[in-house]
């Protein structure tokens, strides 16, 4: 690296706000099956405490050796559906107090996979996990859960829908003191990911390694000022703009994946491409999207904004790193982008329009605040529209909806940190119950015949 580029790097750290939003090490529990719980739990926790002891200070050394910042160290594990469905247990909460006890060892920030796949259907495993999602998360602080509902393959499990309505409900409720927290570490997918670095999804596919190091960039800010030097030209400059802002951003995430892989002597995986923002001032996909000549996001024009963003970011990326995966866009959570808060406190930024925005983006429908009273119909059916996203344009799409209890529209949620704040945004009050009620499988897509 000459002066200059090294110059470029720290300013974009210093004054741009660039950092690895995360290291994680994804770990199989599959070999951790046992049918007696306690001996599964403990093998459990030994595999995750062993495997991953040096994973904080690793990131540490690498934070204070090359000056860049590593936001968050986390760990991803096997879905618990399937280790719990060994044993004779018919309550899973007990696995996730062995997650959190693992994490609060290692000292990290979030571990995930407390998960379960029901796209084409439950098994024994799956129906007891889902069923103690709203007590595991009340109960631990660090272990994130999730469930997969759809695929374009398979098609999208209407019955499951129906029932993560109704547990978002019960996990608000019970997490109430803290204005329904415990669904802000819940995700429902549709078309879920192997390898995905990123909370509160993340969880450790089958088809993976023993043990693989994922690493997910950030960046906004820095694509945010990369444009402020085009002003005024043509969209040709702004996607050449921002596909080389992203090749820079994506070599430091390869840099840091590489180096953390050599010195935990774990295989890399992949490099997360996802533009992931933070409620900081410059920090923000919205004020990028604005950026580009919208007066304030929401407004029309915004999903094309956002169309050329994630397709750049695509590119850039992908020309930087061989081992290109996980989610790799831009993400939207309402919360955790100051630009998107203030959109939607000003009125310029509604559910419809973000869910317009969800056939483009990484994600889907993140990190949103609704009335309390919101029935678990009607989040089942936003989930439902969300994973026909994902389902009919091959698509990851997920929902993170925070039913917050005792608030009304315009209320004001604070989760704090990354999680940031969340307006309570409007709903449509009329009624999806006979729509959810009729359950069964929403078929495959035609296209998903491609053998």
């Amino acid at each position: 690296m000459n002066s200059s580029n090294i110059l470029e790097t720290i300013k974009m750290i210093e004054e741009e706000k660039l950092d690895i939003r995360t290291i994680t090490m994804g770990i199989s529990l599959l070999d951790c099956i046992d049918s007696d719980g306690n001996k599964a739990r403990t093998k459990i926790y030994d595999k995750i405490t062993k495997s991953a002891e040096n994973l904080v200070e690793v990131g540490y050394e690498i934070e204070n050796e090359f000056g860049i910042p590593i936001v968050n160290k986390r760990v991803s594990v096997t879905p618990i559906s399937i280790i719990g469905g060994a044993t004779n247990e018919d309550n899973y909460v007990e696995f996730a107090r062995t997650l959190d006890k693992a994490a609060n060892t290692l000292g990290i920030d979030f571990l995930g996979g407390f998960s379960a796949l029901v796209h084409k259907g439950y098994t024994k495993g799956d129906k007891i996990l889902i069923q103690s999602i709203p007590e595991a998360l009340k109960v631990t602080n660090k272990v994130c859960s999730s469930v997969n509902v759809g695929s374009t393959r398979t098609g999208i499990n209407m019955d499951a829908i129906k029932e993560m309505g109704e547990i978002i409900k019960r996990t608000a409720d019970l997490t109430s003191d803290k204005k329904g927290f415990g669904c802000a570490k819940l995700v429902v997918f549709a078309n879920a990911v192997e390898d995905n670095p990123f909370m509160a999804g993340a969880f450790h596919g089958v088809g993976e390694a023993d043990k693989i190091i994922n690493v997910g960039v950030s960046g906004p800010g820095v694509v945010q000022r990369a444009l402020e030097k085009v002003k005024g030209q043509s969209f040709d400059v702004v996607a050449e703009t921002v596909k080389k802002t992203a090749f820079k951003i994506t070599r430091m995430g390869q840099l840091v994946g590489n180096e953390a892989s050599k010195r935990l002597n774990v295989p890399f995986g992949i490099v997360d491409l996802s533009l992931a923002p933070t409620p900081a001032i410059g920090d923000s996909v919205a004020h990028i999207l604005e950026e580009m000549g919208l007066e304030v996001v929401g407004t029309h024009g915004t999903t094309a904004a956002l169309a050329l963003l994630n397709d750049a970011v695509k590119k850039g990326g992908v020309m930087a790193c061989g081992h290109v995966g996980g989610l790799s866009g831009a993400f939207i959570p309402v919360s955790e982008d100051a630009g998107m808060i203030d959109a939607v406190i000003n009125g310029s930024l509604n559910l419809e329009k973000l869910e317009a925005m969800t056939a483009i983006c990484s994600v889907g429908l993140d990190m949103i605040a609704v009335p309390g009273y919101t029935s678990a119909s009607t989040i089942s059916a936003m989930i439902a529209d969300e994973a026909a996203i994902g389902v009919i344009n091959n698509k990851t799409t997920a929902v993170r909806i925070i039913p917050a209890p005792g608030c009304d529209v315009g209320d004001m949620v604070e989760f704090g940190g990354l999680l940031g704040t969340a307006p309570v945004m409007k709903i449509n009050n009329y009624s999806s119950d006979l729509f959810i009620s009729r359950g069964g499988r929403i078929p495959a897509p035609i296209h998903s015949f491609k053998n």
